[in-house]
C-alpha cells in the first residue's frame, strides 16, 4: 500500500510534539482489523498527548487520537469484513497503539464496534469519547437511581465537549439541569442545550463546612478538585456524582461525612476500558434514546491539516463544544 499522512507524537528534548508524517500500514501497531478512517476528534485528552502538559503518552513514537471512524478495508477476524461501517474509540489508542489521526488504523478487533444503525460516521466522532463518556456517566447514575424525580442535576465545565453533550441527554430525558460554568459569554449556549439553571463560578460560594446546604440529586463533574469537592459536601440525601475529568485538579479534599451521613455516592467513569458488552450497550442508547437532538449544534468539523492549531485552544477552556476531524476528505 501506498504512503498515508499520520499525526504522529514524538519525544524531543523531553518533551512531546506532534507533526504530520507519511506511514504505511507496516509502521503501524499490529491488530486484526484495518480501517480507513473517515473522522477521528479532539478529546483534551488528546490536547494533553499532543502538547505534552500531561504524562498520557505511554510509548514513542504514536499516532496521536484516541477515536476514530471509518470503514473496514480488511480483516482477519471473522466478526468484521471489508465494508463495515465500525467505530473505535479508547482502551489505549493515540497514548500506547497508534490512533486515529491517520488515513488508516489498524487495531486489535476485540476494540471494534459496528457502527450502530441510525448513526452516521460523522456521528460517531461528533460522539466520540466525549458522547461515549456523557452517555455512560447517565447510565451509572441511573443504576443508582438517579431519575428525574429526585431533584436537580448539576453539570460542571458546561461547556465542554462531554458537558455539552450531557446537558443534552439530560434535558432530553426530563432531568432538571444546572450548568456551572466560568464562561458568562456562553449562557445563551447552555439555554439552547436544554439547562435550566446556570451559576457562574465566579459568583459561586463553595463554603467550608463539611456539609452544606443540600441541592443536587445527581452531579456530572468534569472538574474535579475542589469543585468536586463541593459537590461532595452539596448533594441531597442519597445523592450520586459521576466523576470524569480532572480540568480542574486532581486532588481532592473532602470528609466522609457526605457518604456517611448522606448516603452520596462518588462513582468514577473510566470509559476507555469499558468492557465490549456494555460498550455496545452504550453506542446503542447513544443511537437511541441519548442521541443528542442538537448534535450538530454542538459539533464543528476541522480539517486533518488543521489539527495541530486546536489542541492548544482545547487545553485554554477556549474550545466550546466537539471538534470533528474529517480524515477523509468528501467526495
Amino acid at each position: 500500500m501506498k504512503k498515508f499522512s499520520a499525526y504522529q507524537i514524538f519525544e524531543q528534548d523531553g518533551k512531546s510534539q506532534g507533526r504530520f508524517v507519511d506511514l504505511s500500514l507496516d509502521d503501524l501497531d499490529q491488530g486484526e482489523v484495518v480501517i480507513q478512517t473517515h473522522y477521528s476528534s479532539v478529546n483534551y485528552k488528546d490536547a494533553l498527548a499532543a502538547n505534552g502538559a500531561g504524562k498520557v503518552i505511554r510509548r514513542f513514537p504514536c499516532v496521536g487520537g484516541v477515536d476514530a471512524s471509518g470503514v473496514v478495508t480488511s480483516s482477519s477476524d471473522a466478526r468484521f469484513k471489508a465494508g463495515d461501517q465500525v467505530l473505535v474509540t479508547g482502551y489505549v489508542m493515540g497514548v500506547a497503539h497508534d490512533g486515529g489521526y491517520a488515513e488508516y488504523v489498524r487495531v486489535p478487533a476485540g476494540w471494534v464496534v459496528p457502527l450502530p444503525q441510525g448513526l452516521s460516521l460523522f456521528d460517531a466522532m461528533a460522539l466520540g469519547t466525549a458522547g461515549f463518556t456523557a452517555a455512560l456517566s447517565i447510565h451509572r447514575l441511573e443504576q443508582n437511581e438517579l431519575r428525574p424525580e429526585n431533584g436537580k442535576v448539576i453539570v460542571t465545565g458546561a461547556t465542554g465537549g462531554v458537558a455539552s453533550l450531557a446537558i443534552q441527554m439530560l434535558a432530553q430525558l426530563g432531568y432538571h439541569v444546572v450548568a456551572l460554568t466560568g464562561k458568562d459569554t456562553e449562557h445563551d449556549y447552555l439555554k439552547s442545550l436544554g439547562v435550566s439553571e446556570i451559576l457562574s463560578r465566579k459568583d459561586l460560594v463553595m463554603g467550608t463546612r463539611p456539609l452544606e446546604r443540600a441541592q443536587w440529586a445527581g452531579a456530572l463533574d468534569a472538574v474535579g478538585g475542589e469543585t468536586l469537592a463541593w459537590l461532595t459536601r452539596t448533594m441531597q440525601q442519597n445523592g450520586v456524582i459521576a466523576s470524569f475529568g480532572n480540568a480542574g485538579g486532581v486532588e481532592l479534599h473532602t470528609t466522609v461525612l457526605p457518604f456517611i451521613l448522606r448516603g452520596v455516592r462518588l462513582i468514577g467513569i473510566d470509559s476507555a476500558a469499558t468492557v465490549m458488552p456494555l460498550r455496545r450497550q452504550i453506542w446503542q442508547r447513544l443511537a437511541s434514546d441519548l442521541y443528542p437532538k442538537l448534535l450538530a449544534q454542538v459539533a464543528h468539523t476541522i480539517p486533518f491539516v488543521e489539527l495541530s492549531q486546536v489542541f492548544p485552544l482545547l487545553l485554554q477552556g477556549k474550545q466550546r463544544g466537539r471538534a470533528v476531524v474529517e480524515i477523509k476528505p468528501a467526495g
